[in-house]
């Protein structure tokens, strides 16, 4: 039996690690087996461009766009797809539409960017976190240390572009409320996509 993959989306400061997390905790508890994994993720490739999106000295953008996706390659080679094919859930902290969103702020074309990540397995839901934009950039704000990235114009247009998103298999959560209450309610949305959730069943009662 193939598992269900679910993807957690959304600008920085909007809380997808956050989420993630306590998604992955619920549904444990709740009995399921559950795998909980990020991108970019530990692996080599992975620790490059968090040592890159820290430094003074980006590649340009096509190239940086190219390292997130051998680092997806490797994720869906080595973790994900297993994963699945076990009957797991996985749970992603990022995946393939952060490469688009971002991709395309930074200019980038948007079907060489689609074509990059044509390949790799779609989620069966993605769960967009949406707080306002003032509430990510002021989370932003509040950290030690802040990546390429974060810096509030481009943040702007990062926002926009996951407020655009139209899939039947995408849903926006505001995570501005208390972590607990938001958490809950992504619990609720879950259970209503989960039984039996594909991106087939949902597009059918579009």
């Amino acid at each position: 039996m193939t598992g269900h993959f679910i993807v957690f989306e959304g600008p920085d400061g909007s809380g997808t690690s956050k989420h993630s997390q306590l998604l992955a905790d619920r549904m444990q508890k709740e009995g399921y087996n559950v795998l909980l994994t990020t991108e970019p993720t530990e692996g080599v490739i992975g620790q490059e461009i968090r040592s890159l999106l820290n430094s003074d000295n980006m590649p340009p953008p096509d190239a940086v766009q190219l390292l997130f996706t051998a680092d997806r390659a490797q994720h869906v080679k080595e973790i994900v797809n297993p994963a699945l094919d076990s009957g797991k859930t996985v749970i992603s902290d990022r995946y393939a539409l952060s490469t688009f969103i971002y991709g395309v702020a930074l200019g980038l074309d948007e079907q060489w960017l689609k074509d990059l990540n044509r390949k790799f397995p779609e989620p069966d839901l993605t769960i967009v976190t949406l707080p306002s934009l003032e509430t990510c950039i002021e989370r932003i704000g509040k950290r030690e240390t802040t990546d390429q990235f974060e810096n509030a114009l481009f943040q702007k247009q990062i926002y926009e572009g996951y407020r655009g998103i139209e899939d039947p298999t995408t849903i926006f959560i505001d995570t501005t409320p208390e972590k607990e209450i938001v958490a809950e309610e992504i619990w609720n949305e879950v259970q209503k996509y989960f039984d039996p959730i594909s991106r087939k069943t949902l597009a059918e009662l579009q």
